[in-house]
């Protein structure tokens, strides 16, 4: 099966560990990889502003980016619902709508794709802790994976999984929201941090690396012991760390 890899903004600059175990992982799991070196944001920062000319001009660059692939696999829930939104943007029934349909068709969460589109649950990890998981909004209310990163964080071997307190509350980030009502932002990811610690995982997971920069910046300014990883890293761990 071949994928063509998404790494994200977020994956390329501040990620990317994340993004190489999640590429070794697909191979692990039989997968050919590629990577489009023209890839670039998928243009959510600008969706969510308002400035929906410039979304689409970003839309038809990583259509035709990654128009050639036969699937699409991303590291973040977020960016990749956004792909799923492109269809929003075109009018109906247009080029560009048709072309965007099929983007959208191919296009998956790592998560996602290995348990839904792969059938595998068990990739043969080992890490030894105990995590806790952050469900990030868009991944889990848009575009609806709950479930394929429990079942293949439950069988990796020596990790013990924590239920999060109300883990489906927002962290706070919101994209441009943690920017412009930063004072709001503050007290939600404050609480997030506070549910986190109740648990006393020593490690949080997360497969947005957007949510795991806020809560892990909250954590780090606290002083909390707690580790911050990508869901990727723990999944192509093998018991070497």
């Amino acid at each position: 099966m071949k994928v063509s890899f998404f790494i994200t903004c977020l994956g390329d600059m501040f990620y990317v560990n994340a993004g190489k175990a999640a590429v070794e992982l697909l191979e692990h799991l039989g997968c050919e990889v590629d990577f489009p070196r023209t890839q670039t944001c998928c243009g959510q920062p600008a969706y969510n502003s308002g400035y929906q000319r410039e979304t689409i001009e970003v839309a038809k660059h990583l259509v035709e980016t990654f128009e050639h692939a036969e699937y699409v696999v991303g590291i973040s829930g977020s960016c990749v619902y956004m792909i799923h939104e492109y269809v929003h943007l075109f009018e109906e029934g247009s080029e560009w709508q048709q072309r965007a349909i099929k983007l959208k068709e191919k296009t998956y969460e790592l998560t996602q794709f290995i348990v839904d589109l792969l059938g595998v649950e068990d990739v043969g990890a080992s890490y030894d802790a105990v995590a806790t998981y952050h469900t990030s909004c868009h991944m889990t209310r848009l575009l609806k994976v709950n479930e394929a990163p429990f079942r293949l964080l439950n069988n990796v071997k020596g990790l013990e999984m924590i239920d999060l307190p109300n883990r489906h509350d927002c962290c706070g980030f919101g994209g441009t929201f943690s920017v412009k009502m930063s004072d709001i932002s503050e007290q939600m990811v404050d609480e997030k941090v506070h549910h986190i610690e109740e648990t006393k995982a020593n490690l949080l997971l997360g497969a947005d690396g957007s949510c795991l920069m806020n809560i892990g910046g909250r954590l780090s300014r606290n002083g909390s012991p707690v580790e911050v990883k990508h869901i990727a890293e723990i999944l192509n761990s093998r018991g070497d760390v």
